[in-house]
């Protein structure tokens, strides 16, 4: 009987979809490789360092990986695939950084003679590394400075060298607190089985090499509660950063929910309100605000106010890159990474890696669905055909005005009107990227409309009547993608988007995958595409991210 995978000698395998076995192959080597296109019939994955670097710290070892593609594998594997994964494999920890002599000193271990002669002739990163006074004592070692600890992370893993950091973090000031057994409206608090996991293997019960990383889990599994139980672990003063005011007034009260501590203690950094406290909760968008491009950036010193033992970047993919910076140089504090995918636009998924940490945890979204604590939801893609008088224009535009052309296909109005009716008595979001489109939607559905121009109150407001079952259908702009509790939503219909995100594909489908206390429900996904468009192009890109989890994606046509 044929295997699912084909394992190709340019690092790339192919998952034949239509096997018996494609679902739990996939869920097998998705841990150390990346998918690069989700077609009809074979998804294509590609092996790379930085996936291998992230098995590899999770304690996935070269054994496990090449058993793995063995297991699955049509034919034998390429013997320069099975070469290249035990050498990028043993890169990490190859190299590791660890305390100096004094507070102010790290000792970067090179081993290796001809690495280290590498790493003189790179002008980037030899600046920052001394030799021993009498080498001699230390032939394998560089001195370092503490506050150059990020910036050599970073130069070395751009030369295809992971290091393991096993330098002491800070502990920081003790916040003694604990968790509450019920929450304010009396429901039992119970850690689910891979919260506590995820907390634990960050936590590293505080041997070297711990403490800092990425936390991966789909939007609706309660990473909010993994970084309360991190908290919880630690005991220490912590300083949270998250998308927007929403997304930090929802810390704030998940924290008075769910412990000990109080109001006096838990304070919030924003646009409104500039507290400094045990706890603080802010915003990457006043942390990187400054008068103008050549100032400093006036809220970076809130890294410094406090002796912080813990930060955690919430939705970490999203993390500004002047955050980056201050990342670099604060490297002695714990660093927990939240996200539902590591997939960033940017491409500097080794910047996460190397300033926050390597990924440390994640569970298929699909797994969490089967076990009910995410709701079951099925993919739909919706193509409509361009209307006549649109063709003429789209075809003598510019590829930017084309995806915008298709993106407000006006039909896409009579489609989501029809698919509101066939759900009616559902919680429906509609979701889109153009305001015009969205105001129009509003209007046609007389529905409220949230964007970023509508003040906190006001969109707190609409969200609570929204649950509550007062307002059945809500028009929302890409302000809703990140950090929105709406339990009882369970139809999401996408009318336009960013140009292929895969991110934002995460983020809409988490919106619905929320089963609310006591219940679980079925949720349904749709996206409007405009046929034979370059919508379809960017529509693909998007699909990577469903397949990468999982799920089927039904593409349909719609016709009047």
């Amino acid at each position: 009987m044929p295997q699912p995978l084909i394992v190709q000698g340019d690092h790339s395998i192919l998952l034949d979809v239509h096997d018996d076995e494609a679902a739990e192959a996939r869920n097998g080597i998705a841990p150390f490789t990346e998918l690069e296109k989700s077609p009809e019939h074979f998804h294509t994955y590609r092996i790379s360092p930085l996936s291998l670097w992230n098995a590899a710290a999770a304690g996935l070892s070269r054994e496990e990986v090449i058993t793995r593609l063995r297991r699955y594998s049509r034919f034998p594997l390429p013997g320069n695939v099975e070469h290249a994964i035990g050498e990028l494999i043993g890169r990490y920890g190859k190299l590791r950084l660890e305390p100096g002599d004094d507070d102010y000193t790290l000792r970067l271990i090179v081993p290796d003679e001809d690495i280290r002669r590498e790493l003189r002739s790179r002008t980037n990163l030899a600046r920052y590394l001394r030799e021993e006074e009498d080498p001699r004592n230390h032939p394998e070692t560089f001195l370092v400075s503490l506050l150059d600890r990020g910036t050599v992370k970073q130069e070395l893993i751009r030369l295809g060298y992971p290091v393991d950091d096993r330098a002491p973090l800070a502990p920081g000031e003790t916040l003694s607190f604990s968790l509450q057994e019920n929450t304010r409206s009396g429901a039992p608090f119970v850690l689910r089985d891979y919260q506590k996991e995820a907390a634990l293997t960050f936590h590293g019960g505080g041997s070297p090499g711990t403490g800092y990383g990425v936390v991966v889990l789909p939007c609706g599994a309660g990473k909010t509660v993994v970084g309360i139980e991190t908290m919880h672990l630690l005991q220490t003063s912590t300083l949270i950063l998250t998308t927007n005011v929403a997304a930090v007034h929802q810390w704030m009260e998940e924290l008075l929910d769910k412990t000990s501590l109080e109001k006096d203690q838990i304070g919030e950094y924003s646009g409104t309100r500039k507290e400094v406290l045990p706890v603080t909760v802010a915003t990457y968008q006043i942390l990187v605000w400054r008068p103008d491009r050549e100032s400093p950036f006036p809220h970076f010193d809130i890294f410094r106010r406090r002796s912080w033992g813990l930060i955690i970047y919430d939705e970490v993919h999203l993390l500004p890159a002047p955050i980056f910076r201050v990342t670099a140089e604060i490297q002695a504090v714990r660093r927990l990474g939240l996200t539902a995918t590591l997939v960033r636009e940017d491409r500097c998924e080794t910047d996460v890696f190397s300033l926050v940490g390597p990924k440390r945890y994640d569970v298929p979204w699909k797994e969490l669905e089967q076990k009910g604590w995410i709701a079951e939801a099925s993919c739909y893609e919706i193509r409509l055909d361009l209307p006549r008088e649109l063709r003429t224009e789209y075809a003598v535009a510019d590829k930017r005005r084309k995806y915008r052309l298709a993106a407000e296909n006006y039909r896409k109005i009579e489609a989501v009107s029809q698919l509101v009716e066939n759900h009616r008595g559902e919680a429906i979001l509609v979701i889109g990227q153009y305001l015009n489109q969205l105001t129009e939607l509003a209007r046609h559905l007389e529905a409220p409309l949230i964007t970023g121009s509508v003040p906190n109150q006001r969109r707190e407001e609409i969200y609570r009547d929204f649950r509550e079952g007062a307002v059945p259908v809500i028009v929302v702009s890409k302000v809703a993608n990140f950090a929105i509790d709406l339990p009882n939503a369970s139809v999401a219909i996408q009318v336009s988007g960013s140009f292929g995100s895969r991110q934002e594909e995460a983020q809409r489908l988490g919106r619905i995958l929320r089963p609310s206390p006591g219940e679980h429900h079925n949720s349904t996904f749709y996206t409007l595409v405009s046929n034979h468009t370059v919508e379809e192009e960017f529509a693909a890109n998007r699909q990577k991210f469903l397949a990468e989890q999982g799920y089927t994606y039904h593409i349909e046509h719609w016709t009047d």
